[in-house]
């Protein structure tokens, strides 16, 4: 090396891809995608999981709604949340053969069920299409996001987990149904 640096030192990161395993073949796909630096950028309301105000004396300060927690169940987006939604309804529309079948969007993170249904002479237009990779469509994604954002929204990498059977599909349909109430009941915000 040039500068100095030892070469045998440099940590190796841990491949998070199943060797061998196509990703653009028929499946389906749990997804999380989360946030450069754990930032809340995606719900308007996030009041729950910014500091309580208190007075000289300690005593919480409840005169505004500043000071409160939110207790409303309703999520609202924030506009980079919308970038978010926006982003996972156009998936299909750019690839006809990936489909959006879940998701929940967090203050902080995503999650997303992703199925590729691959047919042999898939066509768009008269030509056949490239059938594209978990990966490229996820990267693609994160990119349209960070290009309306202005800034670069998401960290470099994201989780997938290739989805087995019926059972796991299940489990994690009814995993992203309950990610809100489970992040509104979180003792660690």
């Amino acid at each position: 090396c040039f500068f100095g640096c030892d070469i045998m030192n440099v940590p190796v990161r841990k491949p998070i891809r199943l060797h061998d395993y196509d990703y653009s073949r028929s499946g389906a796909y749990f997804v999380t995608v989360c946030t450069k630096n754990k930032q809340h950028l995606f719900w308007d309301n996030n009041d729950k999981y910014r500091p309580v105000l208190s007075d000289k004396n300690g005593l919480t300060i409840v005169g505004t709604a500043i000071g409160r927690p939110q207790t409303s169940n309703k999520i609202r987006l924030s506009q980079y949340g919308w970038y978010v939604k926006k982003a996972l309804h156009n998936i299909n529309g750019i690839y006809p053969m990936v489909f959006v079948d879940k998701y929940v969007i967090m203050p902080d993170h995503i999650h997303v069920i992703i199925r590729i249904e691959v047919e042999d002479n898939i066509k768009t237009g008269g030509r056949p299409m490239a059938v594209p990779t978990i990966s490229r469509v996820i990267n693609q994604f994160k990119g349209y996001v960070s290009r309306q954002a202005g800034f670069h929204v998401w960290q470099s990498r994201f989780f997938d987990h290739i989805i087995r059977n019926q059972a796991e599909y299940t489990a994690y349909w009814r995993y992203i149904e309950s990610n809100p109430v489970n992040w509104e009941n979180d003792g660690l915000f």
